[in-house]
């Protein structure tokens, strides 16, 4: 091991760095119906400043990717930290929608950033165990959207606080990580210690696996980020708090990832991707139908199924494609992203289309509401179909291959079994 690299603190403090990026999430689901009352908003105005966070979030993944192997991921991480520190307060003071368009999108740079480095960071802390680690690492987006929605929930909801000062408590724990991550020394990524060349990491990232996989990624990210951004307006009127459902979904995916070791040794990554595409279906209808407590049970299957599509998506890519390097897994999370905010405005659309429908034929605006949302999640169930035949042909082709190694020593031994 390179002296002075400090491994596993380097792990946890990526954890909370990733914590802080999903707590954005939490927070902004939870109030972007607020900024639509005080601030006049349509649906559709809600769902482009909701997607600029995943916009920002590309740009950082297209743009960090190809540097991380130039500048090093401690300098991109710095752009993280930056990026937070100032769309935190740039949001805090907006009244209309082009500054909360500019803060969201700060934050989505930042957010970017932060995977863009930590991503390529924990594939070469352990390289043995990529996709089981991705998972744990990964289990903090879920984990985190936890810790904001309970926030949020009692804030907003409970003590009547102002949205203002729940964006501010973002500050303590982005100070925390900067300073932390400010003070240690990060090593070389895989692809470069391994000594595969630049070209060859870019030949690798216009392969016909590659960009399947690329594709693929699109459809998950959207399946399981354009759902959860808009969990607050397409589950409002269910007869339970739709913040508690989010907290309730990401809570059953962050157990999901940290226990997702032995569904990795059983059904290798292919195999958990079509697992999770036919669940995710039956959970998204499911969800379209539900109403009350039934939700929860609704809301379980869903988050079963999208629980490993993000880390898995990577791991995959990592473990059988590794020549791609740190490009390859930002030109995935991009993608992920990209697809997202193409998503969300979409959905807003949908939502607002099959809202005034309703209301034209006579039902009241509670109805109108609840029947838009069903029809919106609906349309989204398509793309876990789509998903279960592209996987089903990725599992017949690669459930008996082994992964490519480049790397024989991992920097860190795996951290204790769950």
């Amino acid at each position: 091991m390179e002296q002075g690299i400090q491994p596993k603190k380097l792990f946890f403090t990526s954890c909370l760095a990733l914590i802080v990026t999903a707590m954005t999430f939490a927070i902004r689901a939870e109030i972007v119906t607020i900024w639509g009352a005080d601030y006049q908003l349509t649906g559709k105005e809600l769902g482009l400043i909701a997607g600029t966070a995943f916009w920002g979030f590309t740009l950082a993944q297209i743009f960090g990717g190809p540097l991380i192997d130039l500048i090093g991921m401690k300098r991109i991480l710095t752009i993280a930290f930056i990026g937070h520190i100032l769309g935190v307060i740039v949001t805090i003071f907006s009244a209309s929608f082009w500054p909360l368009f500019l803060g969201t999108l700060l934050i989505g740079i930042a957010n970017g950033a932060v995977e863009a480095a930590c991503n390529p960071l924990v594939t070469t802390i352990y390289s043995n165990s990529k996709t089981k680690m991705l998972n744990r690492f990964h289990m903090w987006f879920p984990g985190g959207n936890v810790i904001g929605g309970l926030v949020a929930y009692f804030m907003v909801e409970e003590l009547h606080l102002s949205w203002q000062l729940l964006m501010g408590l973002l500050l303590v724990p982005t100070l925390i990580y900067g300073i932390i991550f400010f003070s240690m020394k990060f090593p070389q990524t895989e692809r470069v210690a391994s000594g595969v060349s630049y070209k060859g990491m870019l030949k690798a990232c216009v392969g016909p696996l590659f960009i399947f996989m690329v594709i693929c990624m699109l459809l998950t990210a959207s399946t399981e980020l354009g759902t959860g951004q808009w969990i607050n307006a397409l589950l409002g009127q269910v007869g339970v708090p739709a913040i508690l459902l989010l907290v309730f979904i990401n809570g059953i995916m962050a157990i999901g990832r940290l226990f997702a070791g032995p569904v990795v040794h059983r059904l290798n990554p292919p195999g958990m991707l079509l697992l999770s595409a036919i669940i995710a279906a039956l959970g998204l209808f499911w969800l379209s139908k539900a109403d009350g407590y039934t939700t929860f049970a609704a809301a379980f299957v869903f988050a079963v199924g999208v629980c490993y599509f993000w880390p898995t998506m990577l791991g995959f890519v990592s473990e059988y494609i590794p020549q791609t390097g740190a490009l390859g897994l930002n030109i995935m999370g991009g993608a992920g992203m990209l697809s997202v905010a193409i998503a969300l405005p979409f959905m807003g659309a949908w939502y607002d289309q099959h809202k005034a429908d309703a209301l034209q034929q006579g039902a009241a605006q509670v109805a109108a509401e609840l029947q838009a949302g069903r029809h919106t999640l609906q349309n989204v169930a398509v793309l876990p179909l789509i998903l279960i035949v592209a996987f089903t042909f990725l599992f017949l082709a690669y459930r008996r291959k082994p992964r490519v190694v480049l790397s024989k020593e991992p920097l860190a031994t795996e951290l204790p079994q769950a």
